[in-house]
C-alpha cells in the first residue's frame, strides 16, 4: 500500500475533506454561470435541472423532483412553471395521486435538453488528459460519501445557492 493509498485516520480525514468542500462551492458556481451563459438556450440552471431529471427518470411530480435535487417544492414549482411557459414540459394526470400531477418533457423539451447535454459533453471533453476511470470513480465515491453524511439535513425549504 502506498502513502496515497492508505486509509486516512479520523484526525486526518476532516482536513482532507475540507479541501474537497473548498473546491466544490466555487466549481458549482462557475459551472452554473458557464451553463447559463453558453449552453442553455436562455434557460436557467434550475429549468435545465428539471429537464435533465425528466430526461433521466421520465415523468415525475414536483415534490419528487425537489427531493431528488435537495430543493424546496416551491422553487422546483417555479422552474416547472418557467419550463411549461416555454412549452418544454407539460402536466399529465398522476394515477397514483390525483392532486399531484406528473410533469413530463414535451418534444421541444426533449430536444432542448438533448442539445444542452451535447454542448456540456463537448465542454467536458476538454478535461481530458491524464484522468482515469479510477480517478473519476474515487471522486464520485468521496462526494457520494460526503452527501450521505448530510442526509439528515432538512432541504424542504432549500433554495439553490447563489
Amino acid at each position: 500500500m502506498t502513502e496515497t493509498d492508505r486509509i486516512l485516520s479520523p484526525e486526518e480525514l476532516p482536513e482532507r475533506l475540507m479541501e474537497v468542500f473548498a473546491l466544490v462551492g466555487p466549481l458549482y458556481r462557475r459551472v452554473q454561470r458557464k451553463i447559463e451563459l453558453e449552453a442553455t438556450q436562455g434557460l436557467s440552471v434550475g429549468v435545465r435541472a428539471v429537464l435533465d431529471l425528466l430526461r433521466e427518470h421520465g415523468p415525475m411530480t414536483v415534490p419528487q423532483m425537489g427531493r431528488a435535487q435537495s430543493l424546496s417544492r416551491q422553487f422546483v414549482q417555479r422552474m416547472v412553471n418557467d419550463a411549461a411557459a416555454r412549452k418544454l414540459v407539460e402536466s399529465i394526470p398522476n394515477p397514483a395521486h390525483q392532486r399531484s400531477s406528473l410533469i413530463r418533457l414535451t418534444d421541444d423539451g426533449h430536444a432542448a435538453i438533448t442539445a444542452i447535454a451535447a454542448h456540456e459533453h463537448a465542454l467536458l471533453r476538454q478535461a481530458a488528459g491524464d484522468l482515469t476511470d479510477t480517478d473519476v470513480a474515487a471522486c464520485v465515491r468521496v462526494l457520494g460519501r460526503m452527501l450521505a453524511l448530510f442526509d439528515d439535513v432538512d432541504v424542504s425549504n432549500a433554495e439553490p445557492p447563489c
